[in-house]
């Protein structure tokens, strides 16, 4: 079957599209005919040699998919050939099929059509499992999101304000400022113009934030520490900004507050099932009732994944970038 395979590690000229032995399913895994693929940050690092796939996983890229089951192991039930789907992988996304643990895979929300459905699972199971499993967002409390115009970032704002609660954002552009607030956003700024911390202190008369979900790590962590509202949960999923910075332990005791590192991809498939349970459980209704949607930047066929990893590289997009197949 054709995949992307990564020919060393690299820029984009080292993806290449190649020829790889179909997947068999293990006996609690079922075979899906993708039709679409999403691309993540995650896969930018996997392709430079700095994120290597956990023990097990498929050598390939490729987080999330969409798509058709073509084979069902003997053990898996609830699931059968020909059943839309859409899935949450350790890797191997970006191929013509993919073999996946059963419960890593959802059912397409009602109202998404399949490519769409590509754009959900790792964005929603990042979501659901730091903001609400991990720090626990409450209605009326204030949550701050980095990277609003992001895919986790789009996700992040609309399950928020679908859950009472009051939405900050970063942004890098106007543009961006502009489609978070209409994604209910309460205030979206652009820290290319503005000291955000302040922003968001007067934002909240100096109370904080009680949630923050950061992707940039130690270029925020100070200025994270000072918007924390008392009994603050400051959640970081990634470090775009490094990885070491000084922590003020004054300041962080003073709030009470709490910090949580996170990853998805490493997780069990038992924890990974779990959270999967609560997406559907909690987050496809909201999908259905369309106070939540995925929000889509732009399509790639699999030949064009070098510009589809260009894309996002440059921060050019709001929302996600998809692989179709």
């Amino acid at each position: 079957m054709r995949a992307v395979v990564c020919e060393g590690a690299g820029g984009v000229e080292v993806l290449k599209i190649g020829e790889i032995a179909d997947p068999t399913p293990a006996v609690d895994e079922v075979v899906i005919d993708v039709v679409a693929a999403g691309v993540n940050r995650a896969d930018l690092l996997q392709r430079q040699g700095h994120y290597p796939p956990p023990p097990g996983a498929p050598g390939t890229l490729g987080l999330e998919v969409s798509g058709t089951i073509s084979a069902v192991g003997a053990e898996v039930e609830g699931w059968s050939v020909g059943d839309e789907c859409c899935a949450l992988l350790a890797g191997g996304g970006y191929a013509e099929k993919v073999a996946v643990p059963a419960p890593q895979v959802m059912p397409v929300p009602d109202g998404v059509d399949l490519i769409s459905a590509a754009a959900l699972p790792e964005v929603v199971a990042t979501v659901w499992s730091n903001v609400f499993m991990t720090a626990h967002l409450k209605e009326g409390e204030t949550l701050l999101v980095h990277g609003g115009a992001s895919g986790i970032g789009t996700m992040a704002i609309q399950l928020g304000v679908a859950h009472g609660a009051r939405v900050l954002c970063t942004v890098g552009s106007t543009d961006k400022m502009e489609f978070c607030t209409r994604l209910g956003a309460d205030v979206a700024i652009n820290y290319k113009e503005a000291e955000w911390a302040s922003v968001v202190n007067e934002a909240t008369n100096k109370a904080g934030a009680d949630v923050i979900l950061d992707i940039i790590g130690a270029k925020y962590l100070q200025d994270n520490v000072k918007t924390l509202a008392y009994d603050g949960r400051l959640v970081v999923i990634g470090l775009q900004g490094g990885n070491k910075a000084e922590l003020d332990l004054g300041r962080l005791m003073s709030r009470r507050g709490s910090i949580t590192g996170t990853g998805l991809r490493v997780r069990s498939v038992e924890e990974k099932g779990r959270i999967i349970a609560e997406v559907v459980g909690h987050v496809w209704p909201l999908v259905a009732a369309k106070k939540v949607r995925p929000i889509v930047h732009r399509t790639f066929p699999l030949e064009a994944v070098a510009q589809a990893h260009e894309s996002l590289e440059q921060s050019a997009q709001t929302g996600k970038v998809l692989l179709t197949l």
